[in-house]
């Protein structure tokens, strides 16, 4: 995948590398939502295990039309996206932390107000298909940000609106104990990146690679874990 600039997700000016593909619904997606119309939520209110990559990209492209409840103009595979993105570029190799990035707010559709549990029902829906690792990572997604709130002064004013409404009800910033505990994780240091990542990843009309860009790598991931 060709490497962009960031720059505009970090909040620096933006340099002249962005790729002409901008992120957009897919032309195909199924359903048009607005604000979660009844139709998908008739089709998404209960959470699934993806077994095939052909069922999660379906799935992805139909978050194409899902609006942010964060940005206007903003989709929820718009988010993903970006979040990839910011990923690629500080982690290339690991494609695993990509797809993390990529999916980690899949189960945006099926969970309720304060979105206690996407990232773990994300986490299972995505477990049998990416693996355990790809699984974990998206499921820390929300533990890392209390563990970022507890242990950088300066991290909660760089919080979105929607994030600090959800902090309360994800359980606030972490205790001592759970500190260590979330360090004791052999992959606690990309669990942080993929949380940085996601509060960077919300700024709209950043043009980055289109989801095709990013279906070889899904297929990758998946047949890494057959």
């Amino acid at each position: 995948m060709t490497k962009v600039d960031v720059t505009t997700l970090r909040g620096e000016p933006p340099g002249n590398s962005w790729s002409n593909v901008r992120t957009s619904p897919a032309s195909h997606a199924t359903f048009i939502l607005a604000g979660y119309s009844h139709a998908v939520t008739d089709n998404f209110s209960r959470a699934r295990r993806f077994t095939s990559a052909d069922e999660l990209i379906d799935h992805l492209h139909v978050l194409g039309s899902a609006p942010s409840v964060e940005l206007a103009d903003f989709t929820e595979l718009d988010h993903g996206l970006q979040t990839a993105v910011l990923l690629l570029d500080v982690a290339p190799d690991d494609h695993e932390l990509q797809i993390a990035g990529l999916v980690h707010d899949l189960a945006h559709p099926w969970d309720g107000p304060g979105q206690p549990r996407h990232a773990s029902m994300g986490a299972l829906a995505v477990e049998d298909l990416l693996g355990k690792r790809v699984a974990d990572l998206i499921r820390a997604h929300v533990p890392a940000k209390r563990y970022l709130v507890s242990t950088r002064e300066e991290y909660f004013g760089h919080l979105s609106p929607d994030s600090v409404m959800t902090l309360a009800a994800q359980g606030g910033p972490m205790s001592e104990t759970e500190i260590a505990e979330f360090e004791s994780q052999t992959d606690w240091r990309a669990m942080v990146e993929l949380r940085i990542a996601d509060d960077n990843a919300k700024v709209a009309g950043v043009r980055v690679p289109s989801l095709d860009s990013w279906e070889p790598i899904v297929r990758m991931v998946a047949e890494r874990v057959r």
